[in-house]
């Protein structure tokens, strides 16, 4: 396998890996409980700075939201740039549920433990190896990189890009295009003749997300009382209509090259019109998980209040339920949410970001298929749909085109989709080292 010898990132990314994962960033989803932004963010602008960078720290609208930003010089600054970037929160961990501390970084038996392993300080390490390289060595990339660090991904970037998009566009002065998370890794398929095919999946759309609240308001009585008009009855019912309802297939572009590009490589047969298409998608394993949850949108409930003592019937019940939206969806999946919990049950958006779609094409999109097949001559980028979301639906709003491109060569065996936000989060060291090469042969191609 061909190699590009980046001695100084690859030496370093891991210890730099394990180092952020030190950093408790949990993100609670409330202001006075989530912490440690702040605190990672100095740090990683210490060690830009180390590396010779002019960097610019800003908190995003509150207190202790820590925000990085720097700039490298490309050789024709006339171009756009492209903005690196990686947020630095992650979701909370219960240590008791864990092999090792989920703050430990720990580095055993191949891989870098910890939260945010996967999601996504792998990817911040591997950002700040590289860009510590180039300064040190006076390496002059094609076009300007911005190097941003955020804050607030994990709770849809109010208090991160939202606010930084809003209040602060000077930042992305002159960028035209970015890449970011949740791209990039393997899937390793097999192919008719026994051999195997490593595809990398580079994310080229995101459903749009939107957490909704729903009220349900009655009469209030005593617990005893024959009750036909009770709050909680009639959200319990309305919440259960959305939870169990089926919404229909839509396949997108992106959705169907990816089905094409394994269709090709693994012989197998995807028909998006069979009523078996979940089913047929079983086959790619533990990925499917994913790829089919963006054939369809989503409207899973995931809380409920209602009352505060055994016998009153209370007169509001709530529910919140988080809703996935296939681009192009929107309107139509509003109408059909409205039908569902009918006329007695309100609703409102409690944060609503829209779907983002481009296309798998273009100088970039070269670029990354390019630094994939010159450290993996058998790797093959394709594009895909997240079913969640990134930072990029903020950005997309300045006009950037959006990609994720976190490049990880990864064991076949290895359960990636259920590291995400899961127990006992790791990355393999080999995948560090090898997605610091990927990056850094992307950037100065790009």
């Amino acid at each position: 396998m061909a190699e590009t010898h980046t001695p100084r990132a690859v030496s370093e990314v891991v210890d730099l890996v394990s180092a952020l994962i030190r950093f408790d960033t949990s993100n609670t989803g409330e202001l006075e409980t989530t912490k440690g932004e702040r605190e990672c963010a100095q740090w990683v602008a210490q060690q830009l700075q180390e590396a010779g960078y002019e960097t610019e720290y800003v908190e995003s609208g509150a207190p202790g939201r820590g925000n990085v930003f720097a700039r490298l010089r490309g050789a024709d600054s006339s171009r756009g740039a492209l903005m690196m970037h990686g947020h630095l929160d992650v979701v909370p961990a219960e240590a008791a549920d864990w092999s090792v501390h989920p703050f430990s970084g720990a580095v055993r038996d191949g891989y870098v433990w910890g939260r945010g392993a996967i999601d996504m300080k792998d990817m911040v390490g591997m950002m700040l190896a590289v860009a510590r390289q180039f300064k040190r060595e006076g390496t002059v990339p094609p076009r300007d990189i911005v190097w941003a660090f955020v804050a607030d991904e994990e709770n849809g970037g109010r208090w991160g890009c939202q606010w930084l998009v809003e209040h602060r566009p000077d930042l992305f002065e002159g960028v035209t295009e970015a890449v970011g998370e949740v791209g990039g890794f393997s899937l390793t398929v097999p192919r008719p003749d026994g051999s195997e095919r490593r595809l990398y999946l580079v994310e080229t759309a995101e459903k749009g997300l939107g957490w909704m609240r729903l009220r349900a308001k009655a009469r209030a009585g005593h617990g005893s009382f024959l009750h036909e008009d009770n709050a909680v009855t009639i959200l319990a019912q309305a919440v259960a209509r959305l939870g169990t309802h089926t919404f229909p297939l839509v396949v997108s572009d992106s959705v169907a090259e990816f089905l094409a590009a394994v269709a090709e490589e693994s012989g197998l047969q995807f028909d998006p019109a069979a009523p078996d298409i979940e089913g047929q998608l079983a086959k790619l394993g533990t990925i499917s998980r994913i790829i089919g949850a963006t054939l369809r949108d989503t409207a899973n409930p995931t809380m409920l209040r209602a009352g505060y003592k055994a016998n009153v019937i209370p007169q509001t019940a709530e529910a919140v339920v988080d809703c996935r939206v296939v681009p192009g969806r929107q309107a139509e999946f509003e109408r059909e949410v409205d039908a569902l919990i009918g006329p007695d049950v309100e609703r409102e958006w409690i944060t609503k970001l829209d779907s983002y779609e481009t296309t798998f094409d273009g100088h970039l999109v070269d670029a990354m298929n390019d630094a994939i097949l010159a450290h993996d001559p058998a790797g093959r980028t394709v594009p895909y749909m997240l079913s969640g979301g990134t930072d990029a639906k903020a950005f997309a709003k300045l006009g950037i085109r959006c990609f994720g491109f976190a490049p990880l060569r990864l064991p076949p065996e290895l359960d990636f989709t259920a590291l995400f936000h899961g127990v006992d989060e790791r990355v393999p060291v080999e995948s560090l080292e090898f997605g610091t090469r990927v990056l850094e042969h992307f950037l100065l191609h790009s």
